[in-house]
């Protein structure tokens, strides 16, 4: 047998038979299923047995491989660790944040002037994306998210609670059902915001079921391009409280629903527990907590 290890081919069987599908594995690695199926090909080759039952909706691990995967997962999973150690090591003076594009725009750039000047020696790169982050593979060091705080595995810090408020014409209330609980939100057009979350978040938090219906309807890259298509009688809109204060005063736009706001629904810091004790991340966590203090959790 060759001395040369098939690390490629062998991470392919890793990642197929820790997810029971060679797609799923693709994604992992970042390659295209085509390659994977070609690695396990490959390594099966060479061992001169099948790795894998094919199936319909995926692939099992035979009963041989099954019995070396858990030994193998193990390496790989050590492997990524190490790695992940060394990238750290060698980029411990930059913090890469991961946040919205709103909450970007609106709170967290503008203030990071401040954070530079007491920080001369740190680089801070923001990178403003709605996706789910995956901390090793993307290597993000901290990710401000809102939603209700469910991050397991992950070291998270409450930051702030943004009251978010349904809003619509008083025609479009007047002339529609009856809005008595967060559910009859779903009776009305429902207006998003570009990721689609926040109507879904809000219902969750209010004790509604997730389901298809909470995440359709158009949807809108802006607060205020979602205030003006409420102005316009187009459906409900979840926005936050400062910015529909205005339309709110003038009467074009009426609260179709006044509940208590669920305070699990709020912004979060979360990182890697590894990574939430490191200095420079720790720096950066207290000095959020200071700002939004200063700020009083607005936007």
């Amino acid at each position: 047998m060759s001395a040369v290890m098939p690390l490629l081919a062998l991470r392919a069987f890793a990642e197929a038979g820790r997810l029971g599908s060679l797609k799923a594995a693709a994604e992992r690695m970042g390659v295209t299923p085509g390659a994977v199926s070609q690695q396990i090909r490959l390594l099966e080759d060479r061992l001169g047995m099948p790795l894998f039952v094919r199936e319909r909706y995926g692939v099992n691990l035979t009963e041989v491989s099954a019995q070396v995967h858990p030994a193998l997962l193990q390496a790989f999973d050590l492997i990524e660790k190490s790695l992940a150690w060394l990238e750290s090591s060698a980029a411990r003076r930059t913090l890469t944040i991961s946040t919205v594009p709103s909450f970007a725009a609106h709170w967290l750039v503008p203030r990071l002037g401040g954070y530079a000047a007491l920080h001369p020696d740190i680089e801070v790169r923001v990178e403003a994306s709605s996706k789910l982050v995956d901390f090793q593979r993307d290597r993000i060091d901290i990710a401000l998210r809102h939603g209700l705080g469910d991050y397991p595995g992950l070291a998270v810090m409450p930051l702030m609670t943004p009251v978010l408020l349904p809003v619509a014409t008083p025609a479009l209330l007047r002339d529609g059902p009856p809005l008595r609980v967060a559910a009859d939100c779903l009776r009305y057009p429902l207006l998003q915001d570009a990721d689609r979350a926040d109507w879904s978040l809000w219902l969750q938090a209010h004790g509604v079921p997730p389901g298809d219906a909470a995440r359709r309807g158009s949807s809108f890259e802006d607060d205020l391009l979602l205030l003006r298509a409420a102005a316009a009688g187009q459906g409900i809109a979840l926005v936050p409280q400062a910015h529909a204060r205005e339309d709110l005063d003038s009467g074009r736009l009426r609260v179709a629903l006044d509940l208590p706001w669920p305070t699990r629904f709020a912004y979060y810091a979360v990182s890697l527990p590894d990574a939430a004790r490191r200095p420079e991340v720790r720096g950066f966590l207290d000095w959020l907590a200071d700002e939004i203090a200063r700020s009083d959790g607005n936007r």
